[in-house]
């Protein structure tokens, strides 16, 4: 990617999602980046790939599938909720959790700091899910306008960050926030409700809800 905040249209993006390469995690790159629906994905060496998949993975909050068993562990206040308390902690435990089908992490260093900037600044923002005064779970991600952007999750006790992604869509929705960008498509997150949209319907709802 010759300029650095230049980002290719989003149709031109391969068939497995990558939209350019290189450029870098500055504040106002990412920023641009999110605003059309690009997201770093995972890094090789030095270079940052950059991503825009089609379908794309989100939900409506208003779709949110809570489960008969996650009902009562939402009853049974299993867990404590917070947002932002522990972002940090949070971003930290995702880019050491081990996940099925990736040997490694597109967490660095650098893109741990960017994101913490981000949240400094506030843009970013974190769910958690405690057990007693034990950070046991959450997610992080990016706001803009009326939609949040996930980024990852962490869980060191069984349910944990189904919890935590449960209590903030919620909160979300109070808010009047339209869409969750779930970005790729996992299980996981098509239990709670999420589904494949086509692209040009995610750029018609993101070109509407970044504006607000």
């Amino acid at each position: 990617m010759q300029d650095e905040n230049n980002f290719p249209p989003p149709l031109a993006a391969d068939e497995t999602g990558l939209l350019a390469i290189g450029s870098n995690f500055n504040l106002d790159t990412l920023l641009k980046a999110y605003q059309l629906g690009i997201f770093p994905w995972y890094n090789q060496g030095d270079l940052i790939f950059w991503y825009h998949p089609d379908p794309r993975f989100v939900l409506f909050p208003q779709k949110l599938k809570i489960s008969h068993s996650m009902r009562n562990i939402l009853n049974k206040n299993t867990f404590r909720f917070s947002i932002d308390k522990a972002f940090p902690e949070v971003i930290k435990n995702c880019r050491v959790a081990k996940r099925k089908n990736e040997p490694g992490t597109w967490i660095t260093d650098e893109f741990e700091t960017a994101y913490n900037n981000l949240f400094l600044k506030g843009y970013a923002h974190s769910a958690e899910a405690w057990e007693k005064n034990e950070l046991v779970g959450g997610l992080y991600g990016i706001l803009i306008g009326k939609i949040f952007f996930g980024e990852s999750m962490f869980s060191s006790k069984s349910n944990s960050s189904k919890f935590a992604f449960i209590k903030l869509v919620e909160l979300l929705q109070k808010n009047g926030i339209e869409l969750v960008d779930c970005q790729i498509y996992s299980p996981h997150l098509e239990s709670l409700g999420a589904e494949l949209i086509p692209r040009n319907k995610f750029l018609d709802l993101l070109k509407n809800l970044v504006a607000e």
